[in-house]
């Protein structure tokens, strides 16, 4: 029977260290700050705000929220944008998408300020990913595969990671990630051949496939880790994986379960981000 890997415990952690760092922030008299901006009124981006309200609160990270209506015009949202990137008091922002039709999205990501970008979608942030190098933020989600594999003393190093899934959230980022922990890294995708082989070779398999359930018992080895970043439901409305958890769970070493897993601790990095933003804002200061 497989370790599981807990996100409650790597987020609670998390928190700990950033109640931390808030004080010692707030003795400056700085007061981490995170922007919402939301156009329209999806159920999962709701769900998520207040989710992610109520943590913030928690940590000292003070939230301010910009919501529109979804006919709002590009130049004014953009107007809004340019704003919180002018605004020394706010540290971070939390742009929900996809936006509505009459939006570019290219043009709108691209016009946050990369170093507000605490749920890493500019390009500027992904070219940072790409490079090792500490321009914007990586996506939460990818960070938070990583934070997990670190909590429970898991080492890329010499590994075999194998990630299923090559979107710009998870799969290229986090291969980059693992890759710079010398990792030994492969993607695979839907047009992968001998996938299941592959990923039986995996030490570490990441999976972000965006399907149901689709990894099972042909995918695995007995000592593998897999950490699982999808989430689904089934016909049923039952939240799920990626990976078939209970046909998958009693043949590996250790797994991340859905739920309770890599969402568990998404949001616990957006906190991090906002802080490490923070914290490079007074750097600025200082100088």
């Amino acid at each position: 029977m497989a370790k599981i890997f807990k996100g409650k415990e790597v987020s609670d952690a998390l928190t700990e260290k950033l109640l931390d760092e808030v004080n010692v922030l707030k003795g400056i008299n700085i007061k981490p700050a995170l922007a919402i901006i939301r156009v329209g009124s999806n159920v999962e981006d709701l769900s998520y705000e207040e989710s992610a309200t109520k943590r913030c609160e928690k940590a000292g990270i003070h939230v301010e929220k910009f919501i529109f209506p979804e006919d709002i015009s590009q130049a004014s949202l953009l107007d809004i944008i340019y704003s919180i990137n002018n605004d020394d008091s706010i540290h971070g922002a939390l742009l929900f998408r996809p936006l509505p039709e009459q939006l570019n999205d290219h043009i709108i990501r691209s016009a946050l300020a990369p170093h507000k970008d605490v749920d890493g979608i500019t390009d500027i942030s992904m070219a940072g990913v790409y490079a090792s190098s500490d321009m914007g933020f990586p996506p939460c989600t990818a960070r938070a595969c990583m934070e997990i594999l670190d909590f429970y003393g898991i080492d890329v190093y010499g590994k075999n990671v194998v990630i299923i899934g090559r979107s710009l959230v998870v799969g290229k980022p986090v291969a980059m990630m693992a890759l710079k922990n010398n990792g030994t890294v492969t993607i695979c995708h839907t047009k992968t051949i001998n996938i299941e082989k592959i990923a039986a070779g995996a030490d570490i398999l990441i999976v972000a496939a965006g399907a149901a359930k689709v990894v099972g018992p042909a995918y695995i080895n007995e000592n593998q880790i897999i950490i699982d970043a999808g989430i689904n439901f089934t016909p049923e409305g039952i939240l799920c994986g990626d990976v078939d958890f209970e046909k998958v769970e009693p043949l590996v070493k250790a797994i991340t379960p859905v739920p309770g897993g890599v969402g568990t601790v998404t949001t616990g990095v957006l906190l991090l981000q906002i802080v490490e933003a923070a914290k490079k804002a007074a750097v600025k200061l200082e100088i």
